[in-house]
């Protein structure tokens, strides 16, 4: 279902909870989540910038290991990181639920459109990961940018796999939570949609800082083009699809090609 003048399918605002119930629920969320990851990717950027060197020396690392030389038991701290960090997303569902929504049926994420979500998804993961590849490139080049390393983990039968469920959890979490959630309740709240758009793309910005300058400005862009197509379409489905390929083809690709080809910038 599209919706409509721009907002999101979902209660009229002053209907249910009360608004202050709403804020700080909304708040609570975000810091058990995305917004702790954007005040350590601050920090951690903060520190990228005082050290030695410019950023292009220094390497940004999303997928490495928790116990080196011990496969099985970094098995098990993988698979664990991938479930506790799905909890927000439990955790959103169930809020939704109690506001007398069908749980994340109402933002948008279930199998009811199942495959023309996927196409959507890859037509826009085609879009957006030949130009976010081109803009890393240029903006590493220019000093900007850490070099991002998707993946360091040792080549164990679950390396591929674990990459994969890494890719779709983050999808899940980001697109559930910074748009199909967050656009909800500050519409709820009285948002403007443009209010809306700018507060979900730089919060989506700034937990990716840990990465650099082209690392906040890239996905803040993604943000505000994964807004608009949100409103468009009233469902996260999509989305969450085209993050996921995304993210798939970043880190096993990275896996395949790292040091095999030239143009692709290693630690």
């Amino acid at each position: 279902m599209r919706a409509e003048a721009g907002r999101v399918p979902g209660p009229v605002p002053g209907e249910g909870l009360p608004r202050g119930i709403l804020r700080s629920e909304t708040l609570i969320v975000l810091a058990l989540s995305l917004g702790a990851s954007a005040a350590s990717s601050l920090i951690s950027f903060t520190g990228a910038l005082t050290k030695p060197g410019g950023l292009g020396e220094q390497a940004a690392n999303l997928n490495s290991s928790y116990a080196p030389g011990r496969p099985w038991l970094d098995l098990a701290w993988q698979l664990f990181g991938i479930a506790t960090a799905l909890v927000p997303v439990v955790l959103v569902a169930h809020l939704l639920l109690r506001e007398g929504a069908c749980g994340l049926r109402a933002i948008g994420f279930d199998r009811t459109r199942k495959w023309p979500d996927l196409r959507r998804g890859a037509l826009l993961a085609a879009g957006i990961g030949s130009t976010g590849l081109a803009f890393y490139l240029l903006v590493r080049a220019m000093g900007a940018n850490l070099t991002v390393v998707p993946e360091s983990l040792p080549d164990v039968w679950w390396k591929y796999p674990v990459l994969v469920l890494s890719a779709v959890q983050n999808s899940v979490v980001e697109e559930v939570i910074v748009v199909g959630y967050l656009l909800r309740r500050l519409d709820q709240l009285g948002w403007s949609p443009l209010g809306a758009l700018a507060a979900s793309s730089v919060l989506r910005g700034s937990y990716h800082l840990y990465q650099g300058v082209g690392g906040f400005v890239g996905n803040m862009v993604m943000g505000v083009v994964f807004v608009l197509l949100y409103r468009r379409w009233g469902r996260v489905g999509p989305l969450v699809a085209a993050h996921a390929f995304l993210d798939i083809v970043a880190f096993v690709g990275y896996g395949l090609l790292a040091g095999r080809v030239g143009w692709l910038p290693t630690a």
